[in-house]
């Protein structure tokens, strides 16, 4: 097992308490709360030398049919994350809410070295279980983290740097987190930064099409933009009424963050009935600039924002867009 260039075991352990007990560190740090949490609620060893624990294959079932949708809308997205990332003795891991790795993009060649790791479906990466990491962290904070080598919380996951964020269900529940780690003495912390970027757009793509799944038949209004890292979208039936949002979208709409949202006529959210109301401008910014990025191709903007052709036909007439302005 390798050992992180920037401190020995023995020494890891004795900054680990150090930091972990000082009584104002946490207030400083997130880091440092994570290293307190580990040490005083989960009553966590940094030296200790235990493997990752792993659940049986029989409760893995389990817990995989679980989350049987966001294991089958994301397999695509991994696929895609590991051609970029795989290359460079890199693996990517699908875990659910508690941290159970549920699926493993890894090379052949970088097998036996993750396995060694515990970096394997099954094994549980929760903090409660291993500390400070990039999936207990992530998980436990429920936002994107970096914990690159001497982070983590255990002296024996110091050689690996892991990059996480959460993914979020339709009702705005954290329902798993998208990691990818790497235990490549040579990964540098910029390195990871761009990593960290493609996890998080990854993560918001599964979110994003998992909650197109829950609502199927609905219309969805994009209400966000390409610069943000959620995925803002809101569910609407063909009377406007909105029937969910995603996180994110909750929170920019003043929902409640997570359950079932009652039904309720746009208007009464966003403003308005004699007008345009804010409801609409989203609808409409989202269109025009689907059509935008198409160069006017009605079915390609369609296909952008999960609807049919007829069904954005329809939409761009009660908006007031036209097709040639399209």
């Amino acid at each position: 097992m390798a050992i992180s260039m920037h401190a020995s075991s023995s020494n890891h352990v004795a900054r680990v308490v150090e930091i972990a007990t000082d009584p104002g560190a946490a207030a400083r740090s997130r880091l440092a709360a994570s290293w307190r949490r580990s040490l005083d609620h989960h009553g966590l060893d940094p030296g200790q030398k235990e493997g990752v624990q792993r659940i049986s294959h029989m409760a893995l079932a389990a817990r995989r049919g679980r989350s049987e949708t966001m294991l089958r809308v994301a397999a695509p997205k991994l696929d895609a994350l590991f051609q970029l990332v795989g290359s460079s003795g890199c693996g990517v891991l699908l875990t659910d809410s508690e941290g159970v790795v549920l699926d493993l993009r890894a090379a052949d060649g970088d097998a036996g070295i993750f396995e060694a790791w515990g970096l394997v479906e099954g094994a549980d990466w929760s903090e409660a279980s291993e500390g400070t990491n990039g999936i207990g962290t992530c998980i436990s904070e429920t936002r994107r983290v970096i914990i690159h080598r001497d982070e983590h919380f255990h002296a024996r996951n110091t050689g690996m740097s892991c990059m996480d964020a959460p993914i979020f269900g339709p009702e705005g529940e954290l329902i798993g987190a998208l990691d990818v780690s790497s235990a490549r003495a040579d990964q540098t912390e910029a390195f990871n930064r761009l990593i960290e970027a493609m996890v998080a757009q990854t993560a918001r793509q599964i979110e994003a099409d998992n909650f197109r799944t829950f609502f199927t038949g609905a219309r969805f209004i994009a209400a966000g933009n390409d610069s943000s890292d959620a995925a803002m979208l809101l569910a609407v039936d063909n009377n406007d009424i909105i029937l969910g949002a995603t996180r994110a979208a909750r929170r920019a709409f003043g929902l409640s963050a997570s359950g079932p949202i009652s039904p309720l006529p746009a208007s009464d959210l966003f403003g308005r009935e004699d007008g345009a109301t804010g409801f609409e401008k989203a609808e409409r910014s989202a269109v025009i600039r689907a059509l935008s990025r198409a160069g006017g191709n009605v079915s390609e903007a369609a296909r952008a924002l999960g609807v049919g052709r007829a069904t954005l036909y329809r939409r761009m007439k009660r908006l007031g867009i036209s097709e040639n302005r399209a």
